[in-house]
């Protein structure tokens, strides 16, 4: 069957309701339109038919009479997820119904599988997810989620666009991969004959690019780590990171939660939230505590870097968490916390003071050898956002990376490797400097009210169908 290369459609749904929505029942306006959407619905009644038409921006009612619409019964036989495009006057029905009445139509391309019963929705999660396209039409919900995650980003982008940053791009195929502890994703170049792994932070470039001058940056973008899919973790996700030159961490606090609390009154107009039916206040300023406060609070004791190791050790094993023997007093800490506090953190709040063993790229804390001024938001009972103040002095740099280098050969899998490009870049000299990167995703689903990362990602990775 031939269809139309095209379809000149000068008006939308929504547009329609808010131009001519108060008009009175059994009113007509004059006004000829042309329209293109899905058919959503489909009554015939003799000689009229009622069928609903959605299109991107919401539904509007289509309005078909036989002495009036040309090819009226093959109208009444379209079938529910057909495209069509219709010309018609605006009216409203007798029964108040904003409509469209049908002078003429084409079928612009049928819908040869059915989505549901009467596009009540599809239930079936691995249907929705796999053929996110289908749910997209049957599920207004799931296309609002992506709206506002589209939402967030304009917001993040336009706010330091307005603080004077500058967008830029790295490289995605990395030699290293470097910026955060994290197993990469490895792919082959054939010319160079030469192994390369897709990113797993932009980090290190982006500082290079603040050697070089630029003092205030930003970058959105995929990021993949070879890891495990959970309601709140997908193998390639979306970062914002940036830098600012003469920052420290204090300074990259303020910037965290103004932006984060920003986007949510961009998106949802407010920044006290409902997420999965509980309340979430984003209102600045939010509350600090250092992760060995926090510690502290959970297991009933002081507990710090400075604690006998003996001591951590117990205290994770009563938890069922094994320390491995390379573990030093500021991993089982940083360990401690996570067993003991991170599903109970709800309202966003800055954990301060991370340990230096797990922060190698990260300044030492002007007050404590064994800390860093390093911080990361929680929210929800998941990490939102990590900044610190950059460790930009080369010969501690490459000592940190030396012992990331130690525990690798101890066993430990998801660390980093020695950069050298990056520390000559060091060795050029970066100024004090700041950073930041938060998981869009995440922050997207806060905002959207989404209970699974896989919600706000248009589609998401999954297991592959069995061939049996």
């Amino acid at each position: 069957m031939s269809t139309p290369y095209n379809f000149a459609h000068d008006a939308f749904a929504g547009d329609l309701r808010r131009e001519h929505g108060e008009i009175e029942p059994g009113a007509e306006t004059g006004v000829t339109v042309a329209v293109a959407g899905r058919i959503m619905f489909m009554r015939a009644q003799g000689k009229l038919a009622f069928a609903t038409m959605r299109d991107s921006t919401g539904t509007i009612q289509l309005f078909a009479l036989s002495a009036l619409a040309e090819n009226f019964e093959s109208f009444t036989k379209l079938h529910l997820g057909d495209w069509v495009g219709v010309s018609g006057e605006v009216v409203k029905t007798k029964l108040g119904e904003l409509s469209v009445k049908v002078h003429s139509w084409q079928l612009l391309a049928p819908a040869r599988r059915n989505f549901g019963d009467k596009w009540a929705g599809i239930s079936d999660h691995d249907l929705r997810y796999r053929h996110r396209e289908a749910d997209l039409w049957a599920n207004p919900d799931s296309r609002e989620a992506l709206a506002r995650r589209s939402a967030v980003i304009r917001s993040l982008r336009e706010r330091l666009w307005a603080r004077g940053f500058i967008e830029v791009e790295t490289p995605i195929l990395n030699a290293i991969p470097s910026g955060a502890a994290a197993r990469p994703f490895v792919t082959h170049h054939n010319v160079f004959d030469i192994d390369l792994s897709l990113r797993i932070a932009p980090e290190l470039w982006l500082k290079r690019l603040v050697v070089g001058g630029f003092e205030r940056i930003f970058e959105i973008g995929r990021v993949f780590r070879n890891e495990g899919i959970s309601p709140r973790h997908n193998p390639e996700f979306t970062m914002i990171e940036l830098y600012v030159a003469y920052w420290d961490v204090y300074d990259m606090m303020r910037l965290t939660e103004e932006m984060c609390a920003e986007a949510a009154l961009d998106v949802a107009g407010t920044t006290t939230l409902t997420y999965q039916g509980r309340p979430m206040s984003l209102t600045t300023p939010w509350p600090r505590r250092t992760m060995a406060e926090l510690a502290s609070e959970a297991v009933g004791e002081d507990v710090s870097v400075h604690s006998p190791r003996e001591r951590l050790v117990e205290l994770l094993k009563d938890r069922g968490v094994d320390a491995h023997e390379a573990w030093g007093c500021g991993r089982l800490l940083a360990e401690l916390f996570e067993a003991t506090c991170e599903d109970s953190l709800w309202d966003p709040i800055f954990v301060t003071e991370f340990p230096l063993e797990v922060s190698p790229l990260a300044r030492q804390h002007r007050d404590d050898d064994l800390l860093t001024e390093r911080f990361e938001v929680y929210a929800a009972g998941r990490e939102l956002a990590n900044g610190f103040s950059e460790l930009n002095d080369p010969d501690d740099q490459r000592k940190r990376f030396e012992e990331q280098a130690r525990l690798r050969a101890a066993g430990e899998d998801e660390t980093m490797e020695i950069d050298e490009d990056y520390i000559a870049a060091l060795e050029w000299g970066l100024p004090p400097t700041a950073g930041l990167g938060v998981g869009v995703d995440r922050l997207a689903m806060l905002i959207a009210d989404a209970p699974n990362i896989r919600e706000i990602i248009a589609f998401p990775t999954l297991k592959p169908l069995s061939d049996s």
